[in-house]
């Protein structure tokens, strides 16, 4: 099932994000301003608008999130070999699964070790 949805969430979010899908919603909501006149601008007209984009936005939230959850994953994984296999530190590995007070504490040790570094330079 997992699979599934992910290639299904793929294929949508690639769908979704070409100029023809644009189009068509553009297209789409043209005909319904044109059809205003037609059904006297009643409150049904405008319901047809509104149920249909709540909708529509509803299920591409979800979409859009396990996309980029997935891409966000595959990127940390990246990072995480290029760490492993690299002169870095390995104490960065991992470092998204900490909480933001854990991270902010990493991003100051990065700023101490920074501005060793440019002392360093500075004194060189």
């Amino acid at each position: 099932m997992e699979k599934l949805f992910s290639r299904f969430a793929d294929a949508v979010s690639r769908w979704t994000g070409r100029p023809a899908a644009f189009a068509l919603c553009i297209l789409a909501v043209v005909a319904w301003a044109v059809s205003g006149p037609v059904f006297g601008f009643s409150e049904t007209w405008q319901l047809v608008i509104n149920t249909g984009t709540t909708i529509v936005t509803f299920l591409m939230v979800f979409l859009i999130q396990s996309t980029q959850n997935r891409d966000g994953a595959a990127v940390q994984a990246k990072l995480d070999e290029l760490i492993r296999s690299g002169r870095a530190k390995n104490d960065f590995i991992g470092i998204d699964h900490l909480t933001e007070s854990e991270v902010a504490e990493f991003r100051e040790m990065c700023a101490r070790a920074k501005e060793r570094s440019e002392k360093r330079t500075v004194a060189a």
